[in-house]
C-alpha cells in the first residue's frame, strides 16, 4: 500500500493528519523513498501517540519512527536507511485453518500479523523486501516504479556482492 491508502485507513484521524505527514513526507524523499512510497505502517498500541512506518528504496529499507505529538513542538518524524544486507526480518510464520490465514514476522523489530486481506498483503509487502535484499530491485510487479527507477543502482545482496 502506498502512504496516500495508509493515511485514510489510519485508526484514527489524529495518527496521519496533514499536520503529521507534513514532517513525513520530507523525511522520506530525503532517503530516497519519495512522497508516497510504497511501504508497511505498524500503527502499535496507541496509533494517536506513535507509529512505525517502513519504505523499501534501492539502497535499503527506510524505518521512519513517527510521535504524533510532541508537547510544545508538534509532530515529529525520525528515520534511518537501513541498507539491504543489514535488515533483520524474521521468518514468515503461515498459519490457515477454516479458510482464514494468519500471518506473523518482525522486521527490524516490529512486529507484523495479520489475517486473511491483511496476511496477503503482509505477504506481498514481505515479498518486495525479500526480493530487494537478494538484490532485485525494482521490483518486477511494479512497473510504474521500473520505469521511473532504472537509472538507480542495483541494491547489493546479502554478501555486499552486486547482483545481477
Amino acid at each position: 500500500m502506498r502512504l496516500s491508502e495508509w493515511r485514510t485507513a489510519a485508526p484514527t484521524a489524529a495518527a496521519a493528519s496533514p499536520k503529521v505527514l507534513a514532517v513525513v513526507e520530507p523525511v522520506l524523499e530525503a532517503l530516497g523513498a519519495g512522497g508516497d512510497p510504497e511501504c508497511w505502517v505498524v500503527w502499535g498500541d496507541d496509533p494517536a501517540v506513535r507509529w512505525v512506518l517502513f519504505a523499501p528504496t534501492p539502497a535499503g529499507l527506510v524505518e521512519c519512527a513517527v510521535r504524533v505529538n510532541v508537547p510544545g513542538e508538534g509532530p515529529r518524524a525520525a528515520a534511518k536507511l537501513v541498507r539491504w544486507a543489514r535488515v533483520q526480518v524474521s521468518d514468515l510464520a503461515v498459519e490457515a485453518q477454516g479458510g482464514h490465514r494468519f500471518v506473523s514476522l518482525q522486521v527490524e523489530g516490529q512486529v507484523l500479523r495479520g489475517v486473511d486481506v491483511e496476511a496477503d498483503r503482509i505477504a506481498e509487502f514481505v515479498r518486495l523486501l525479500l526480493d530487494a535484499m537478494d538484490g532485485r530491485w525494482p521490483p518486477a510487479s511494479d512497473s510504474s516504479a521500473s520505469a521511473t527507477s532504472s537509472a538507480a543502482p542495483r541494491a547489493r545482496g546479502r554478501r555486499g556482492h552486486r547482483t545481477g
